[in-house]
């Protein structure tokens, strides 16, 4: 991927100033002849051809790896729109994306090996409960993505449906295991009176073959992979019984503090993101198909589905200031977890989150 930066030609014109040598015999004809040099010489450099100067150095941008969930999906277009028209390398930023683990990438962040990440708010909890020094900066996905679904006709229509039937997700880790165990709490059931499967991100193939009864997944993949095979698909979103941060911008307190500027920098080219991505999805989505090629072909129309069913959750809350979280999230969220048995302390607020780079 090329960046490009504004290149001014400038150009020079050097005038020589012309004395007498020291105690020599100045005439009238002599202060002509001086006279009219200067003006020969200026004359001549204005009909002469400008040299241009030479081109300034571009600014160099500094090197930020992103980690993010999952796979390389059109579901991150926002970042890839970001790097393709330029608002991170605007922002003196040369973004690249490394695909894993929340939970592996909370500990690199942590430790300053990395210092941007995408992590929902139940990370955060868990990241500052073991002094983890992480903090939430900016909200992305405006409501909580992940869900619980199975076929229509599994008779599994809310969370007391779960009793005694198998749940597949992708492993005892990050946001949909939170999520799973947050719907289990609701309606007053624990991890024993489920059994739980780990089966990684084939969600949508474990539950068309019948392998679980019902799986965790993001509400953009596994229900919109089965809709669009013809597969009717009930769903439990988690943020239908509770409202907590879900996935934003995450970095360390060693770069807030030593750093703001590049902080900051990230907030605003991820805000300018997602809002080009938002009022631009055909081009956004051919954007995302550049990056993520395998998308494309004949899996073109499926992912154009995951797509368009991510983009409201990208939309801005009709109330408060676009990005921003507030102590109300937070609070529930570190109620959870505690009460769940995933923290041994209630984190505060304040510390897991701050608004000041909001624009």
């Amino acid at each position: 991927m090329k960046f490009y930066t504004d290149r001014h030609l400038t150009a020079r014109a050097n005038s020589a100033l012309l004395r007498p040598a020291a105690g020599s015999p100045v005439g009238s004809s002599h202060l002509l002849k001086l006279f009219l040099l200067p003006l020969m010489i200026v004359a001549a450099a204005a009909c002469a051809p400008i040299s241009p100067a030479a081109p300034a150095e571009p600014q160099s941008l500094r090197p930020v790896t992103l980690g993010v969930g999952f796979i390389p999906n059109v579901q991150f277009a926002p970042f890839y729109v970001g790097i393709e028209k330029g608002f991170f390398a605007e922002r003196g930023v040369e973004l690249s994306m490394d695909y894993g683990f929340e939970n592996d990438y909370l500990k690199l962040v942590a430790t300053d090996e990395m210092q941007f990440m995408i992590a929902s708010g139940d990370q955060l909890v868990l990241g500052r409960a073991q002094e983890l020094p992480v903090r939430y900066v900016l909200n992305w996905y405006t409501s909580y993505p992940v869900t619980v679904f199975a076929k229509t006709g599994a008779g599994i229509h809310e969370p007391a449906d779960l009793a005694g039937r198998t749940v597949g997700v992708p492993g005892p880790f990050g946001a949909t295991y939170v999520a799973l165990r947050a719907l289990l709490d609701v309606a007053g059931l624990t991890e024993a009176d489920i059994q739980m499967e780990s089966i990684g991100f084939t969600q949508a193939s474990a539950v068309s073959e019948d392998l679980v009864d019902a799986a965790v997944d993001y509400a953009v993949n596994g229900p919109v992979v089965l809709g669009n095979a013809g597969i009717e698909t009930v769903q439990i979103p988690l943020d239908q019984y509770l409202q907590i941060p879900a996935n934003g911008l995450v970095t360390n307190e060693r770069t807030l503090q030593e750093e703001p500027q590049l902080v900051e920098a990230m907030v605003r080219a991820l805000q300018e993101s997602v809002a080009y991505t938002l009022a631009n999805p055909d081009e956004s989505f051919a954007i995302a198909l550049n990056f993520v090629p395998e998308a494309g072909g004949e899996n073109e129309s499926a992912n154009r589905l995951v797509f368009d069913a991510s983009l409201p959750f990208w939309q801005p809350r009709p109330q408060g200031e676009p990005g921003a979280t507030t102590d109300a999230e937070w609070q529930t969220v570190a109620e959870l977890l505690l009460r769940i048995g995933f923290v041994d302390r209630l984190v505060q607020p304040e510390e897991m989150y701050t608004n000041e780079f909001i624009q």
